[in-house]
């Protein structure tokens, strides 16, 4: 279905060598062979295919690539060789490969949950303890169905909170080799969405393990997030306030230990760095604690997992590991004018080298390396405490916070018009962060105030996790806000910022592949593009 042109070809090919040697061998079905009939028989195997073929495909890297390029998240680091126009310089085009792996990667999983429904139709539960499990299987994948459809939404639709808009395409089947679908509007893939919540709701149990598995807590998290970007605020308030009802959660605390109010390379701030911190939010970044992560996906010490780091540095998280991309200075100074808030300690790393009259020198990206400790790796740790083995780069992808549920009530908090209660929730997080002492309570008068400022803790807080360009994208234009970068986070001769109503805000574009491939969409593609 992605390339539809490739695949005639290949399928012509062996069509053309089959026939010219002999007609029976297509029917040889060897000992041990695969297919359709015999891969899946019971539940034991839907579990099997739930684990291997849809839990280790989903994967958040790219939409956390593309939003750190193209927003304000990054810096040109001095070891990116700019042999290409990337987003980062606003370059953005239907070639794009980041982007295209957003559209493949979330269809690839739809088609394989697609298939386990499918082959689930042959499996008949041996009791009412198999039932249940067969239903708490489905429930499972058709939550990953619907977090895919949400994803594709939030990026390719030009407006999630209109019924009527112009969404992606509908593949509720297994499709046929030679098969064209066009885009449909956003109320079918909601209708999609909300079919699969609703089987969820009845069939999902409460918990299926630990935190890298799907239960209620991702369940209600998923809703939070899906209902608030389609406006649906009430809907929004009840389901995130279910996680923090539910989850037994609590916000991660910035101490112990205090690293103290002292210069940016001192002692306190290599040991809070170190993989053997005993600090609670780095112990979550690095993966020795879970920390508030309400869902996760896991990447483990060992096994052929990407590295997330890897996308900033080639080799570790310090000023000598090979920095592609380092923090954007604006961001940086906003982690730096707050005394006492540990995100300016946690992800940055203590070799970096920071000057202080960056914005004036010409060697800028050589002499001011903010480098990046969001993902610094995770450490292999002796019964002892002592760190056996590293793992530079690697980290598990924090999918939902409980963060993240603070800022959802503080955006429905606003449509209520209740200020006081939005700015109550953002004081909450500001206060987890600070190991100084609890901060100011926010005061907004008008929508726009009170979304900028929400806005501004959701880039704070949820730095490189995939938020901002969605964020923007949603809240902008009300909080007129923008990209804000400083001219040292690339060329100086290039635009700081885009406009909020850019085509580039709106929407991405449908990828040339899936255009060549699919006769149905070649005139359904994105305004601008």
């Amino acid at each position: 279905m992605k390339n539809n042109i490739f695949k005639t070809i290949v399928v012509s090919a062996f069509l053309s060598v089959s026939l010219s040697s002999c007609d029976d061998a297509l029917d040889i079905v060897q000992d041990g062979e695969l297919n359709n009939e015999n891969t899946i028989l019971n539940t034991d195997d839907m579990n099997k295919y739930l684990n291997g073929a849809l839990y280790a495909s989903l994967d958040a890297t790219s939409p956390i690539f593309f939003s750190a390029q193209l927003t304000d998240e990054l810096g040109m680091g001095p070891q990116n060789s700019e042999l290409a126009l990337s987003p980062h310089q606003y370059y953005v085009d239907r070639t794009n490969g980041t982007v295209a792996s957003i559209w493949l990667g979330n269809y690839s999983i739809i088609n394989r949950v697609n298939r386990l429904l499918e082959s689930s139709q042959k499996v008949t539960p041996l009791n009412a303890a198999d039932q249940i499990k067969y239903n708490n299987i489905l429930a499972q994948a058709r939550l990953i169905r619907a977090y895919s459809y949400f994803t594709l939404l939030s990026y390719f639709s030009t407006d999630m909170k209109n019924p009527n808009a112009l969404g992606v395409m509908l593949l509720d089947n297994v499709p046929e080799l030679t098969d064209s679908r066009p885009r449909v509007n956003n109320s079918v893939i909601f209708a999609a969405i909300d079919a699969d919540i609703t089987f969820a709701n009845t069939n999902l149990a409460i918990s299926n393990g630990d935190y890298f598995r799907i239960g209620s807590n991702f369940l209600n998290a998923f809703k939070a997030r899906y209902y608030l970007y389609r406006g649906m605020y009430p809907q929004a308030k009840i389901a995130a306030q279910a996680v923090l009802t539910n989850s037994g959660l609590t916000l991660t605390v910035a101490s112990p230990p205090n690293p103290g109010v002292l210069a940016q390379k001192n002692a306190a701030h290599v040991a809070l760095n170190a993989y053997t911190s005993t600090n609670p939010y780095v112990k979550m970044l690095n993966d020795t604690s879970r920390g508030e992560v309400v869902f996760g996906l896991n990447r483990p010490f060992v096994g052929a997992w990407g590295n997330i780091g890897s996308l900033f540095a080639s080799n570790t998280s310090t000023a000598s590991g090979g920095i592609s991309y380092d923090m954007g200075r604006k961001i940086f100074n906003l982690y730096g004018a707050v005394p006492g808030d540990i995100r300016y300690y946690a992800y940055v790393d203590p070799t970096s080298l920071i000057s202080a009259t960056y914005s004036t020198i010409a060697t800028y990206r050589a002499a001011d390396v903010l480098v990046i400790d969001k993902y610094p790796g995770r450490p292999q740790l002796a019964a002892d405490g002592t760190v056996s083995g590293q793992a530079p780069l690697r980290n598990d992808l924090k999918i939902f916070r409980l963060s993240e549920m603070y800022f959802i009530l503080a955006e429905c908090a606003v449509e209520e018009a209740s200020y006081s209660t939005a700015a109550t929730l953002i004081k909450s997080v500001r206060d987890a962060r600070n190991f100084s002492a609890p901060v100011a309570l926010p005061s907004y008068s008008s929508k726009q105030q009170a979304y900028a400022d929400i806005l501004l803790e959701r880039r704070k807080e949820l730095y490189l996790e995939g938020h901002r360009y969605l964020d923007l994208k949603r809240l902008g234009a009300t909080a007129g806000v923008a990209i804000d970068r400083d001219p040292t986070d690339d060329l100086k001769t290039i635009p700081v910022t885009i406009p909020i109503d850019d085509y580039r805000m709106k929407s991405l574009p449908i990828p040339l592949a899936e255009i060549q491939g699919n006769p149905a969409i070649v005139d359904q593609q994105n305004p601008g593009y």
